[in-house]
């Protein structure tokens, strides 16, 4: 299995990727109301792999406070200048790894959109995330699963050899909520937003 596309490639693309439209903000819209129903006011929130901000500076409206993290300085920086522009106070920026975000705990939930296909070891990493969470703790996830299209897998096999969309693991749905399952998590809810390409939204607890 190819190594995680390095943090330069989104420093190269971090630009980019913030001026882009969204691509089906109706899904966008359908699976935030989903993860915001499996979070409280109370909440102290972790997001792994926050890109440029949108959805922590989404979360920190429904939190006590929001981490959000990301490996890729210049992800962080427009992060930054988003929640900035926003007047967000309650959420922290922290270009980390996920080994050091999850050591700034505790928390009550940790959310990983559209990251864990990009993790070369998600055993590992799920272990990880379960360790750090305290029993009741929510983890909440949407995954691009190309796994179970040779279309999808085709095409973007080609672009990452190109370099313009970062190395991939191709999962399906069904493996990835058996990896979340095996990791020691109780799955509570799942959802596919959009349809095509699937993103599978699951929402889990630590028993």
């Amino acid at each position: 299995m190819p190594r995680p596309s390095p943090p330069e490639f989104w420093d190269r693309i971090a630009d980019r990727y913030a001026a882009r439209q969204m691509g089906n903000p109706e899904a966008y819209e359908a699976s935030m109301a989903r993860v915001l129903a499996h979070l409280t006011p109370q909440d102290r929130v972790l997001e792994l792999g926050c890109g440029t901000g949108t959805t922590a500076i989404r979360l920190a409206g429904h939190v006590a406070h929001v981490t959000a993290s990301d490996y890729a300085s210049e992800m962080c920086r427009i992060a930054r200048s988003r929640a900035e522009e926003a007047g967000v106070s309650n959420l922290t920026l922290r270009q980390a790894s996920v080994e050091e975000a999850l050591a700034d705990g505790p928390f009550d939930a940790v959310c990983a959109f559209n990251l864990l296909h990009l993790l070369p070891d998600l055993p590992a990493t799920l272990a990880q995330i379960h360790a750090a969470l305290p029993k009741g703790g929510r983890f909440v996830s949407k995954t691009v699963c190309l796994g179970g299209s040779l279309k999808y897998r085709a095409v973007v096999t080609v672009l990452q050899w190109a370099g313009v969309v970062p190395r991939m693991r191709f999962v399906t749905a069904d493996a990835l909520e058996a990896e979340i399952a095996s990791a020691g998590f109780e799955i509570i809810e799942t959802g596919t937003y959009p349809a095509s390409p699937p993103g599978r939204l699951v929402c889990a607890r630590k028993p």
